[in-house]
């Protein structure tokens, strides 16, 4: 049995714990500072964090762009029909990759290989170059792909969960209730939108204003028609909202904002989470380390949904 921390953050070094209290706070008064130092600090747990048993095959197509590429991961021990966990990067829409490092994001999906899932660790086209609704094309694209290969990895194509984390929360969001974009969740059993930007805003007090501009346009008219609360009511697929206690400016609003209009359309409340003590940064990157709050969660929510029906 997985043994879980009872307090976020309760697994750490009191140096950390410092850190984590000192820099969420203020978190969003100079976010690239502090998502480095967050970072930094969380780079030797995840050096020493275990990965044996853990397969990689890095570098798989699922496109022709040369960012439509993916690493999956399993355990090495062989096993059919494994749940397929995807995780898709943030960036705020113009930048990030599926490895920030060779630790991170990596680190996401050994977690969830070592605890007998298949993941699978997508990149995806940037804005400029592409723009609203297209993130979500490639979402779709890479669920096709595992539909149609993962069971090669001993993964179950028809338990195919997406977590996303930021920008990629987004793009997951607009798969999974968008009808512009028109998937409407297809293929997948469920979603986890971890601190993802669930409204278009340009707001003075939104650091990536910048971000949002490049994919979602410069029409501030369009930007509610084209943000995934607006449609949460057509959300089509099971979906679990995870904020940080200190997430960047009004991702955590909107984050709540996103679970009362499901809420208010289905007839009762999604799964919804505030990591405590966390931010933007420390929510992903604390996987595979002593602390297994989120991953546990994700697991368990994993269990209650159903496998996805193709509506092909």
């Amino acid at each position: 049995m997985m043994m879980r921390n009872p307090r976020p953050l309760s697994a750490y070094s009191d140096e950390l714990r410092r850190l984590m209290a000192e820099v969420g706070p203020v978190w969003g008064r100079d976010i690239r500072r502090h998502r480095d130092l967050v970072w930094a600090a969380f780079e030797p747990l995840l050096r020493e964090a275990p990965r044996d048993g853990v397969v990689c095959v890095a570098g798989l197509r699922y496109g022709d762009h040369p960012r439509q590429v993916l690493d999956v991961y399993r355990p090495a021990t062989p096993a059919a029909r494994r749940p397929v966990v995807v995780f898709v990067h943030g960036g705020a829409f113009v930048r990030g990759e599926r490895d920030i490092s060779p630790l991170a994001y990596a680190n996401v999906l050994t977690w969830f290989a070592r605890q007998g899932c298949v993941g699978i660790n997508m990149e995806y086209r940037l804005a400029p170059e592409i723009r609203y609704p297209m993130g979500a094309d490639d979402v779709a694209a890479v669920v096709a792909w595992a539909r149609e290969h993962i069971e090669e990895h001993g993964g179950d194509p028809g338990r195919i969960l997406l977590v996303g984390h930021s920008a990629g929360g987004t793009h997951v969001a607009t798969f999974a209730c968008d009808p512009v974009a028109g998937y409407m969740g297809e293929g997948a059993c469920g979603v986890v939108l971890v601190s993802a930007r669930l409204r278009a805003d340009r707001l003075a007090v939104n650091p990536n204003a910048a971000g949002v501009e490049a994919y979602f346009g410069a029409n501030d008219a369009l930007l509610e028609a084209r943000s995934p609360v607006t449609h949460a009511h057509a959300l089509a697929v099971p979906a679990f909202i995870v904020i940080a206690q200190y997430d960047n400016p009004l991702l955590d609003v909107y984050g709540v904002e996103m679970a009362h209009r499901v809420a208010v359309a289905q007839g009762h409340a999604p799964n919804l989470l505030r990591l405590a003590g966390h931010n933007h940064i420390s929510i992903v990157a604390h996987f595979n380390t002593a602390e297994e709050i989120l991953g546990g969660e994700i697991l368990d929510f994993l269990d209650t949904i159903p496998a996805a029906i193709s509506r092909s």
